[in-house]
């Protein structure tokens, strides 16, 4: 199965990127995921489902301890793997 994640971290910052931003930037440009977007107001990854689990419970941790407040986060099926 492959899986869609679309998150968000906060606080917002628009001068310049927060901390937990760039934590979560490291973890999903890290994590081996396809079709990597990571803007300012949403980020986008798909991959296996093994893939985006692993990399949905490092960005939860790893932003939370680098200061977010607030993580919104939505996983959606994208298919079967290798369609």
């Amino acid at each position: 199965m492959r899986l869609r994640v679309e998150f968000t971290t906060e606080p917002f910052d628009l001068d310049e990127a927060p901390a937990h931003a760039l934590v979560a930037r490291e973890v999903i440009e890290g994590a081996g995921l396809d079709a990597v977007d990571v803007g300012p107001f949403g980020n986008t990854a798909e991959g296996s489902a093994d893939a985006v689990l692993s990399a949905v419970d490092a960005l939860l941790r790893r932003t939370l301890d680098a200061g977010a407040t607030r993580i919104s986060l939505q996983v959606n099926v994208a298919g079967e793997e290798g369609s």
